[in-house]
């Protein structure tokens, strides 16, 4: 049975509690990232958002704002970003459209395979940049179409001029800081 995402809006009715994501017409319920990665992301959207909000470049959402992509397949990223002009209003329910940034942040349960899958899959249908954050391993890694992904680590800078101009953040400053 193929589900659609008006099956995914009556189940998130009706389990508000769930985190889910259409793909491919099967409905998939997302388990808690863990405490570390969803700091990760928090952090990672604490960084992006002022800056966005700021020069008013367009919309910052965290992992529960969904997208239909052109796919008919339902996502959330963990971070998302979406250029003023291709969503002048935020929209009620889930956004009709690939976002123009998209980061994932590793947790625990999740595998780097499956991560880097999510992320091409956006890329193929539109999204611009994605971004996959490893918090076990320190690292970032930067996704464009067609191209080779970046590497980066503690001492690189994290930036996205084709996106977010003037934006830059230091990838030590992703991490949960350690209180001794």
């Amino acid at each position: 049975m193929v589900l659609t995402a008006k099956d995914l809006q009556k189940l998130q009715a009706e389990h508000p509690d769930f985190r889910m994501e259409l793909v491919s017409g099967e409905i998939i319920v997302m388990s808690p990232s863990g405490y570390e990665s969803e700091e990760v992301a928090s952090r990672m959207l604490g960084k992006i958002f002022p800056h966005v909000d700021a020069n008013r470049l367009g919309r910052v959402t965290g992992s529960s704002a969904g997208f239909t992509l052109p796919n008919a397949d339902t996502r959330a990223p963990d971070v998302s970003f979406v250029v003023a002009e291709r969503l002048r209003r935020s929209p009620r329910s889930f956004a009709e459209l690939a976002p123009d940034l998209v980061v994932e942040v590793k947790s625990p349960t999740d595998s780097v395979a499956k991560l880097e899958a999510k992320i091409l899959s956006f890329l193929e249908l539109g999204t611009r940049v994605g971004i996959l954050v490893n918090p076990d391993d320190k690292t970032v890694r930067i996704y464009r179409a067609g191209q080779e992904a970046i590497a980066l680590r503690d001492g690189d800078m994290l930036t996205v001029p084709e996106l977010l101009p003037g934006w830059e953040v230091a990838v030590s400053d992703l991490w949960p800081p350690i209180f001794e």
